[in-house]
């Protein structure tokens, strides 16, 4: 999608319309989550501190972003994918891959039902997008990149909207690319390639694999002289396995307290743990993660002898790795996610029975799995279903954990809450 979240925002508000339009946090320690294209014409780019966006375009509209308003046109736009290929690889919410290889024979040419997927979202519901056609994944982003527009200060230069690569012709479109396009070089490795004199794709290719294994390492140095050489064959996966599931958050201002602190681990435990059941997976390794003033970040794990999936017992292990961390510096950034993930069959909701000895569990298994990562109790599997059935029906600020509770009612963290930084008047140390 071209500009998805920047686009959202003009679709629901029409005067944003040829405007400068910034979406992400809007507060001291915002970041950028997009932007429309008269603000890239500025210099303004995604992941960019928003203080600097605002010295870069004063005169933008920034916009909060809304999580759940995206995800609920991408379903719309999946939808539309889905009309054509079941084998769609979301991404993000605005990119996806298809493989459309057994739906030619039915829709015509890749290019033509590229064609036709961009006229449908651009009719049906009045975004833009840009396509990239190509024999392997890798190839598909780039040529979707090659066909997205181009900001100007005169003006916003239409892309070509369609980009295909043919089988034969991957190395003519690849080899002039400076490397910096392909997947997995960053600033570091640029570096390090240039030393060596490489600035595009074709001269990286002209690199032996064993000179390169030994600049940047033998697995980065292998996949990239792969994807110089075209190769990829990673398949399009529609249902690809979660590989962990966590929420962060970044403060207006420094956590110093560790009550506080300690709340804030139960609030993403609780929003990680309800993302899980959801997902229908358990896990054994729960991550605490740290960023304080000064942007020095800090990561402590724990793994635990069984799956967990509990708000309570995530909690448990995130807050013994908070007992070990030093806190005085003050925490910019604080975040809880479990990893080492298996699917689980979902336990039936029961009704709670409020007789504890009939479970025939010692006091000890009743507890939400202590500092010791104990596997959960039976009973806090149907706490736990309880909460997830009361949720779904009056939504997730009905319950939760007492100590979340507030004059405001709840303080659940849920998928898209101050994801680009926390949001507020701007101030002058912006």
């Amino acid at each position: 999608m071209d500009a998805f979240y920047a686009a959202v925002e003009v679709l629901d508000a029409p005067d944003l319309a040829g405007q400068p339009v910034i979406v992400g946090g809007t507060g001291r320690r915002g970041v950028v989550a997009s932007c429309s294209y008269e603000a890239r014409a500025h210099g303004v780019r995604s992941a960019m501190p928003s203080g600097r966006a605002r010295q870069l375009c004063p005169h933008a509209v920034f916009v909060a972003g809304r999580h759940g308003r995206y995800a609920e046109v991408s379903r719309d736009i999946h939808a539309v994918f889905e009309h054509y290929t079941p084998l769609v690889e979301g991404i993000s919410l605005d990119e996806a891959f298809l493989d459309v290889t057994g739906s030619e024979r039915l829709f015509g040419p890749a290019a033509e039902i590229a064609t036709t997927i961009r006229s449908r979202i651009a009719n049906e519901l009045h975004l833009a997008c840009s396509v990239g056609v190509a024999p392997v994944k890798f190839l598909a982003k780039l040529a979707s990149e090659a066909a997205k527009p181009t900001a100007q200060l005169s003006g916003i230069i239409p892309g070509l909207g369609v980009v295909v690569i043919q089988p034969g012709e991957e190395l003519r479109f690849l080899h002039p690319l400076p490397i910096e396009s392909l997947w997995g070089v960053g600033p570091a490795t640029a570096a390090r390639l240039r030393r060596l004199g490489v600035t595009t794709v074709g001269e990286l290719a002209a690199i032996s694999p064993a000179t390169l294994e030994a600049v940047i390492g033998r697995s980065h140095g292998s996949h990239l002289a792969r994807l110089a050489r075209g190769d990829d064959d990673r398949p399009v996966e529609p249902d690809r396995d979660i590989k962990s599931v966590s929420h962060e958050e970044t403060y207006p201002v420094d956590l110093y307290d560790r009550g506080e602190l300690h709340q804030e681990v139960v609030r993403m435990a609780d929003a990680v743990a309800t993302r899980m059941r959801r997902a229908g997976v358990v896990g054994r390794t729960v991550t605490l993660k740290i960023r304080y003033g000064d942007f020095v970040t800090r990561t402590r794990s724990r793994t635990g002898p069984s799956g967990l999936s509990e708000g309570p017992s995530i909690a448990a292990m995130a807050l013994g790795l908070l007992d070990g961390v030093e806190v005085n510096p003050g925490v910019r950034l604080l975040g809880v996610g479990v990893s080492n993930l298996t699917g689980t069959v979902a336990v039936p909701f029961e009704q709670m029975s409020l007789d504890l000895e009939a479970g025939g569990e010692s006091d000890a298994s009743r507890r939400a799995g202590g500092p010791d990562g104990g596997a959960p109790s039976r009973l806090w599997r149907e706490a736990s279903g309880a909460v997830e059935a009361v949720r779904q029906r009056f939504g997730d600020g009905a319950v939760g954990p007492a100590t979340l509770l507030g004059p405001t009612g709840l303080r659940v963290k849920r998928p898209g809450d101050t994801q680009w930084g926390p949001s507020g008047a701007p101030s002058q140390s912006d």
